[in-house]
């Protein structure tokens, strides 16, 4: 339970906008890539990566899992 809890916890915590901008462009992604893989619009993406806006419930845990893969994998190159 303990190891979910902190897995819940770690997917929450988001990188600041800018950083997670740089994390998708140093994974050579496009902002209509990433919108497109998490099912929003590319202009909600562009707020969140602003910090105009913040995602929030299941898709706030899909973003920070995504960031954080995306940061594993261009660390790994």
């Amino acid at each position: 339970m303990d190891d979910l809890l902190r897995e819940v916890h770690e997917a929450r915590r988001l990188p600041p906008p800018a950083t997670a901008r740089e994390i998708r462009r140093a994974a050579g992604l496009t902002q209509p890539q990433v919108a497109t893989e998490l099912g929003v619009h590319r202009v909600t993406l562009a707020r969140w990566e602003l910090g105009t806006r913040s995602p929030r419930g299941p898709l706030r845990l899909r973003y920070a899992k995504l960031l954080s893969d995306l940061q594993r994998e261009v660390l790994s190159w």
